[in-house]
């Protein structure tokens, strides 16, 4: 390519986009690629663009794109300028795209690749839901690369429908009797499982748990306790700090405890200021001020010498082995029989459960932090009849329907568990 290229803007009828065309200097033949637009303005930038790009070297056909050149590219002309959750999403896409497709060319990556890829991960027991946000980001970073040339069509990505059979949720929120129980084991949690047969093994490793060190054991109880209470993602919990402001932060400048986001973690690119349950608020307060520094939750590791602050990956292992240990058993697969145990992610969900019957759905909304109102009426109202008709009991505690003595609105939080004594004004 050099200097002959000249690209010139073609109209090829009112129901087309106007096209950028070049005759090329090698083959002397025309090359046309679609504007995308029929105002001649931003058609002529195009062209203009296209045709600096021919000269300096920089174009490349898009037959000829590696997927490793296009996903540094998007990576860095994209990624860079969204929030770091939706980094670690499309990354995560990638991946996927790369171990079980293994493309070479990115005009590899066709539909029927495309459809390989969903199956494949299904049959590894990925969640619809998943294998949709994948294929939702795999269709933006296509029709991206589209747009600037690297590709010449994109490819048809049909998206997942939910099984009949799949269920909404695949754990459930854990009542407040097994929350307690977790809270009971959770030396032996962090410690680990030996196999159910293994007697001796069992026995050494409660011996080893009961040697735990006093530190290490409250460290857990009170980030179990956090969880219970705050309704955190695990990634949240553990970034939430007391005086960062370039990350989640606890805000008590005002009459209420609040959660500060900064711009850097919002997709609106935008403080902002979101709402706490009451017993959360009290649960920090019990914070004595001075020690209102750093993060609010270290779960410790057991080797201290070995280990810095744990991550997510990390911490998410060591609550689901409290989990199992306190035999809090969530879900178990259709097909293969394997139980799933209380994880991370199971005790926000009874957060969720505990609110879903005491406030609005656009409230909901809020304490759950969901992007929008459709998930919070999908996975929490509505969902317990039993719960709904208890909290419906409740409010017409005046009507005869409810003057009698067996009736009592369903509670989910034992005695031993009940919000800490308030510390402070809200």
């Amino acid at each position: 390519m050099n200097e002959e290229i000249k690209v010139h803007v073609v109209d090829y009828g009112k129901q087309r986009n106007l096209m950028a065309r070049y005759v090329d200097p090698m083959t002397g033949k025309h090359v046309s690629k679609s504007t995308g637009t029929r105002r001649r303005k931003e058609a002529d930038r195009f062209a203009t663009k296209w045709e600096h790009d021919l000269r300096e070297g920089r174009f490349k056909s898009p037959s000829k794109v590696s997927w490793a050149e296009f996903r540094t590219k998007y990576e860095d002309e994209v990624l860079t300028s969204l929030a770091e959750k939706t980094d670690k999403k499309v990354s995560a896409m990638f991946n996927a795209v790369e171990r079980i497709v293994t493309p070479a060319k990115l005009v590899g990556l066709t539909a029927e690749r495309i459809s390989y890829l969903q199956s494949k991960l299904r049959e590894e027991g990925r969640a619809e839901s998943t294998i949709k946000g994948h294929m939702a980001h795999l269709k933006a970073s296509l029709n991206w690369a589209n747009r600037i040339g690297l590709l010449v069509a994109v490819p048809q990505i049909d998206m997942p429908k939910r099984a009949k059979a799949s269920k909404v949720m695949k754990g459930r929120p854990c009542t407040g009797e097994e929350f307690d129980r977790m809270l009971s084991i959770v030396g032996e949690g962090i410690i680990g499982q030996t196999r159910d047969d293994d007697a001796d093994a069992t026995n050494a490793k409660r011996i080893q748990a009961a040697q735990l060190p006093t530190e290490i054991v409250e460290s857990w109880r009170h980030y179990l306790r956090g969880l219970w209470w705050s309704g955190l993602r695990l990634e949240e919990s553990l970034m939430l700090t007391w005086d960062d402001d370039n990350m989640l932060r606890v805000d008590l400048s005002g009459k209420y405890p609040m959660l500060h986001i900064p711009a850097e973690l919002e997709k609106g690119n935008q403080d902002r200021l979101l709402p706490i349950a009451p017993e959360f608020g009290e649960f920090l307060l019990v914070t004595p001020e001075a020690e209102r520094t750093g993060f609010v939750f270290t779960p410790l590791p057991v080797r201290p010498e070995r280990s810095n602050r744990l991550g997510d990956q990390q911490v998410g292992r060591v609550v689901s082995r409290i989990g199992k240990a306190a035999a809090v058993a969530v879900d178990t697969d259709r097909k293969t029989g394997k139980v799933k145990y209380a994880s991370a992610h199971d005790l926000r969900r009874s957060f969720g459960e505990r609110w879903a019957p005491r406030v609005m759905p656009q409230v909901l909304m809020e304490l759950m932090r969901h992007e929008s109102i459709e998930t919070t009426l999908k996975y929490y109202v509505g969902r317990n009849a039993e719960t709904t008709a208890a909290a419906l009991y409740a409010a017409v505690s005046g009507n005869t329907l409810s003057n009698t003595d067996d009736f009592q609105p369903t509670a989910n939080v034992t005695e031993n568990e009940k919000a800490p004594a308030k510390q402070g004004h809200f």
